[in-house]
């Protein structure tokens, strides 16, 4: 019987470590999340793009830049539709995330391909008709509208290649 008690015991032991680890886990989730002021991510206000200090380049160059008027940054960063666009935000918030606390973003930063696509098919979107307008005399393979348009949305910052 004391073999049982003893089993038991070792089993609320580790079942009360485990909770113990997993509110430690919880709590300092929330306090990052709340630290991080992580619900002005679910907003489109483009100050909370620059709640990171490695953002301030390129929100002040959106910020002098003639797209100010017409676009956020979720217009030209993440798709249009639902659900696509919760999880594009997911997934860069997560990688955003991980980054800062690990300490491993960039100095200068630089859009990867997989944002760089939605950026594209955004620009495409919303300049439709000057874009199918002389696509076809350009060029017979799609061109990406950052090649002429570089800096377009961030005034002189510049962009990875």
């Amino acid at each position: 019987m004391t073999d049982e008690r003893s089993s038991a015991q070792r089993v609320r032991y580790w079942l009360a470590g485990l909770a113990l680890m997993f509110g430690v886990l919880v709590g300092l989730s929330a306090f990052t999340f709340v630290y991080a002021e992580g619900f002005s991510y679910f907003s489109d206000d483009p100050n909370a793009c620059v709640n990171c200090h490695i953002m301030r380049e390129q929100f002040d160059g959106w910020n002098h830049s003639t797209h100010k008027a017409v676009a956020t940054c979720n217009d030209c960063h993440t798709p249009h539709a639902f659900p696509d666009k919760w999880i594009v935000k997911g997934i860069n918030g997560f990688n955003h995330s991980l980054a800062f606390t690990l300490g491993t973003y960039p100095e200068h930063l630089h859009i990867r391909d997989f944002n760089a696509r939605i950026a594209e098919q955004n620009c495409r979107d919303c300049h439709t008709t000057v874009v199918s307008a002389i696509e076809h005399f350009v060029s017979e393979e799609p061109l990406q509208c950052v090649r002429c348009h570089g800096n377009v949305g961030h005034g002189n910052v510049a962009h990875g290649p």
